[in-house]
């Protein structure tokens, strides 16, 4: 199992060998970091929003009724935006107990297994957020607070987050799929 201390530096993204592919998971991975940026602006702006939040009611006696629910949503948004670009970089945690058990041709089997399994639950929970989303957004639901802003925005990021996730895990099936097995 590894827990990120023994990986070495981040490699970065697989190098697909069709230039098409290559030229898809470079968008991809440029999109990807946009987002990551973004995101991380995000995470500071929540900060900020918190910082606020407590020092107005511990100064100033001032009611906060958007602070907690604003700084929610944010958080929904950088967990979901971020997904694709973890998973490009394969940083998300994976069990490696039987890797180094395995020849190489059995490993490459099991992690195209892992991916186009990690493809399809994906694929459903992307889904499923669509339709909370679309749920969300034609009733107009709302969260139960006197701020009450409407659940739609963090539905839409949820989905919109995991569909990135499903086209990440999609290119990394095509690039294992379409690279040539007989080079280095």
């Amino acid at each position: 199992m590894s827990h990120g201390f023994d990986i070495g530096p981040a490699k970065g993204p697989a190098v697909p060998d069709n230039p098409v592919v290559a030229k898809l998971s470079r968008a991809l991975d440029a999109f990807n970091h946009g987002l990551l940026m973004f995101s991380m602006a995000a995470l500071i702006l929540t900060a900020l929003v918190l910082t606020y939040s407590v020092v107005s009611r511990y100064f100033f006696k001032l009611p906060t009724d958007w602070q907690d629910e604003a700084s929610v949503f944010m958080l929904v948004g950088v967990t979901f935006f971020c997904c694709a670009y973890v998973q490009s970089l394969r940083g998300h945690i994976g069990i490696e107990a039987l890797a180094p058990l395995l020849s190489p041709r059995v490993n490459a089997a099991r992690m195209m297994f892992v991916d186009v399994l990690s493809l399809l639950f994906c694929l459903f929970f992307s889904w499923k957020s669509w339709t909370l989303f679309h749920e969300a957004f034609v009733e107009g639901q709302t969260t139960s607070s006197t701020f009450a802003p409407p659940l739609w925005i963090p539905y839409g990021m949820m989905a919109f987050g995991m569909s990135l996730l499903v086209l990440q895990i999609a290119m990394q099936v095509l690039v294992r799929v379409t690279n040539d097995r007989s080079a280095p």
